[in-house]
């Protein structure tokens, strides 16, 4: 017999979320956008970027609403890179799908020498909630963003590079292609992501992987528990352990695991049982010490469980958190300004409400900017249906084509403006310049 008392769980007060929400509003609505003392492309190259845009208005649409019809997981978005190198191609440009060894990443360049800017797109999705994460909205203005610039790319000189990027949801596309080359002649690059606002700069946290693997010896648990060590035990202590140690973080901190194994039956000792943890940190120095403070509970658990315990890091490669680049975004913010938007400051939404991406390890290898642009309201949380059905909608695609319009300003102006140019990599070098990426986990 079954019996169900008290099944459904309490629903959250959402007090707090109501109470943010209008803090946050009085904010936005005092805020100032970034600002830039640089002056970028001249009018008129501007003026035909703007017009290329324009032009590709319909398409840029017409391909979001498929990939959002058609969602992909990480790895697997073969048709969504085939759709993104069919309209690069009808624009005259070459592709090359299966950039770095992955299958479904893809590059195309412009030709000529000097300064190379590359913009991104991403196109996977989520199990269960398709473009939970608006990635076809990301897709669509990065390739507008690309064909914009290539536009006028022959007029200001250098080169311009879309770059698809898979699996950002956890499979860190953008560090194996990194690791296999694909950005050894990039100087800087460009891309955005959907949000609730929005913002010219927006801390991702980094974040690490982390499975704890505890053996024990197996043996009947009613007849001869003593012969036992209990693997489960370990796992336990270890979960309580990490949540003990949560009061003593940094608030920007973030640890969260699931048990992935523990046992199969209750009279049998487990002698197996395994944890996987997401942790997260707003620096990678801290995101280090997290790690071997996590590592520290895991190892204390078995010993106080006679067990032996296995740390198995990063089955995809760690995720660094971003560093802004000012100069970079200021000039993002004047064009969307320029668009009708008001891109905030950082500091203004609460940088709490926020998650990771691979963009933070390129953005230790050269100047980089993520800005967010708006597509939903400021309740609605990335990661969700309904912010799924926002990157679907006419905010969604009005954003592809904001977007596209100023990631592909944005991209001329560094290529046209020198001193520009060279503030942005004095910001980079003043920032710590780049990081052995790497290595700096070893």
């Amino acid at each position: 017999m079954i019996r169900s008392e008290h099944a459904s769980p309490i629903p959250p007060d959402d007090s707090y979320l109501r109470s943010l929400v209008e803090a946050t509003a009085d904010a936005v609505a005092a805020a100032e956008p970034l600002g830039s003392p640089h002056d970028g492309a001249d009018a008129a190259t501007r003026d035909a970027v703007v017009a290329e845009i324009d032009a590709l208005r319909a398409e840029l649409v017409e391909l979001s609403q498929d990939l959002h019809a058609h969602p992909e997981e990480g790895f697997a978005e073969h048709r969504s890179v085939r759709a993104l190198g069919d309209l690069l191609r009808r624009h005259g440009h070459e592709v090359t799908i299966g950039a770095g060894g992955l299958d479904t990443a893809l590059v195309a360049t412009t030709p000529g020498s000097g300064p190379h800017i590359a913009v991104l797109s991403e196109y996977d999705a989520l199990p269960g909630l398709g473009h939970g994460c608006g990635h076809n909205v990301i897709c669509t203005a990065g390739a507008g963003g690309f064909l914009g610039a290539a536009a006028v790319a022959g007029r200001v000189g250098g080169r311009v590079s879309l770059i698809g990027t898979p699996a950002e949801e956890g499979g860190g596309g953008k560090e194996t292609m990194a690791r296999a080359g694909v950005f050894d002649d990039v100087d800087a690059v460009l891309m955005l992501h959907p949000f609730s606002h929005d913002i010219a700069m927006h801390p991702f946290l980094g974040r690490r992987q982390l499975e704890m693997v505890f053996h024990g010896v197996g043996a009947h648990a009613s007849a001869q528990p003593f012969m036992g060590r209990n693997a489960l035990d370990a796992a336990v202590a270890a979960y309580q352990g990490v949540a003990a140690l949560r009061q003593h973080l940094p608030s920007s901190d973030r640890v969260h695991g699931v048990f992935t194994d523990g046992g199969a039956r209750p009279n049998v000792v487990p002698e197996r049982a395994a944890l996987l943890f997401y942790l997260r940190s707003a620096q990678p120095d801290t995101l280090r010490d997290l790690a071997e403070r996590v590592s520290a509970v895991a190892r204390g658990a078995a010993e106080m469980t006679g067990c032996g315990v296995e740390l198995r890091w990063d089955a995809q490669p760690a995720y660094l958190p971003i560093r802004f680049n000012t100069t970079l975004a200021g000039r993002w913010s004047a064009h969307q300004v320029d668009a009708g938007r008001k891109p905030l400051p950082p500091g203004i939404v609460p940088e709490f409400l926020t998650g990771s991406t691979d963009l933070g390890n390129l953005s230790y290898r050269m100047p980089a900017i993520h800005p967010m642009i708006a597509i939903a309201g400021p309740t609605t949380a990335l990661h969700t249906k309904e912010f799924a059905a926002a990157a679907g909608s006419p905010d969604g695609d009005r954003a592809v084509v904001d977007g596209a319009l100023g990631l592909a300003l944005t991209a001329v102006d560094y290529l046209a403006d020198a001193k520009l140019r060279a503030a942005v990599h004095e910001e980079f070098e003043a920032s710590g310049g780049a990081l052995d990426v790497p290595a700096f986990f070893d």
